[in-house]
């Protein structure tokens, strides 16, 4: 115990740059202060935080979690919030808002673009309401997907708690039971039933909170899903009709969705591992992956540590964040950080710092 209890030590002292870190458990470093004048991150992706960026009038437009954002055709980023005098708040890239709609998601979790003809959609998991529901940009319902009870594919014991969405090029349906019984269910664009995969367990391929799922397309000729499981802290990647295929280990990290730009996988992640090792409130950081999904950078976590080949325990480094939720990349590749569960505040930007 004493030498795990050193390997520890040593591998988050050369990851940190520090020289000391506390006997067994960990506490938040504080490196730098909190604010503007900070750089995070790691290599090529390193940022400067804009706390106050996405800050508006709480007395008008208020926010309980800011659970997810989306980047639209026409720039504007889009954001649910399960408020409900307000669900969806729309800002430009300045952090002004643009508009607000939605009254009727108490539980408003998942929000997916999908692109059709050229138009866009947004589709919205509620976890209160265990519904999905597709609508357009300014919020007209065109499709509620059936519910897995009325499909005859759960049991009346079993609970449904969809948490995320993600549409595949032939236009099907992917939904993830996060907060529920943990199968991914797939409908074709019509919103009928295809099948459903996975479960709750601790094989390959079961989830332990499969709280996102998006389709990877970077390889145009071999398009597949990666499906978190936050639990086990890992993405894992499946064929779009439901074939385990390999998991993505990343220790330390509460992963959420995973969210791909360019060549890149970037995450939310919504805790971190600190004191005696175990899932620490107000706590977490944003990862990003290369094409090969190996971990590059950690803003507001400690620096990638591979050791023959094997991604050592990643943790924050930094007290900026609490419970990141989800990320939103724009074209310069800035950054817009949701939290859940941060005392109803507004998304935080990590502004691209350009190397030289």
């Amino acid at each position: 115990m004493n030498n795990r209890r050193t390997f520890i030590k040593k591998s988050l002292a050369g990851a940190l740059g520090v020289t000391a870190i506390p006997s067994f458990g960990f506490s938040i470093l504080k490196e730098k202060p909190k604010g503007e004048d900070q750089i995070i991150g790691h290599g090529e992706f390193t940022y400067r935080p804009h706390p106050e960026w996405g800050a508006l009038d709480s007395s008008k437009t208020p926010v309980n979690n800011c659970h997810e954002m989306v980047l639209d055709s026409k720039g504007r980023l889009i954001m649910i919030t399960d408020e409900t005098k307000n669900n969806i708040i729309i800002y430009d890239r300045s952090g002004k808002l643009l508009t607000t709609w939605g009254t009727t998601f108490p539980g408003g979790h998942g929000l997916t673009l999908a692109k059709e003809g050229g138009e866009d959609f947004l589709f919205i998991c509620d976890t209160t309401l265990s519904t999905v529901t597709k609508s357009t940009i300014d919020g007209k319902v065109l499709l509620e997907l059936a519910h897995p009870k009325k499909l005859g594919i759960y049991t009346e014991a079993m609970v449904y708690k969809p948490t995320e969405s993600a549409i595949a090029p032939n236009g099907d349906i992917y939904v993830a039971d996060g907060y529920g019984s943990q199968f991914i269910i797939q409908y074709n664009n019509k919103g009928g039933y295809i099948r459903h995969f996975g479960g709750r367990g601790n094989k390959d391929e079961e989830f332990d909170t499969a709280h996102g799922v998006a389709v990877d397309l970077r390889d145009s000729k071999n398009p597949t899903l990666v499906i978190t499981s936050r639990g086990h802290n890992s993405f894992k990647r499946f064929t779009l009709d439901g074939k385990y295929l390999s998991t993505i280990f990343l220790p330390g990290a509460f992963v959420c969705r995973p969210v791909f730009q360019g060549e890149n996988i970037y995450a939310g992640v919504c805790w971190s591992r600190l004191r005696y090792l175990n899932q620490t409130d107000n706590s977490g950081f944003v990862t990003i992956l290369d094409k090969n999904d190996k971990v590059i950078s950690n803003p507001g976590g400690t620096a990638p540590n591979y050791l023959n080949g094997e991604l050592q325990l990643m943790v924050q480094a930094v007290p900026l964040f609490k419970h990141c939720h989800d990320v939103c990349i724009d074209d310069d590749k800035n950054i817009y950080v949701c939290q859940w569960n941060a005392g109803k505040t507004y998304p935080i930007k990590l502004e691209r710092c350009k190397n030289k």
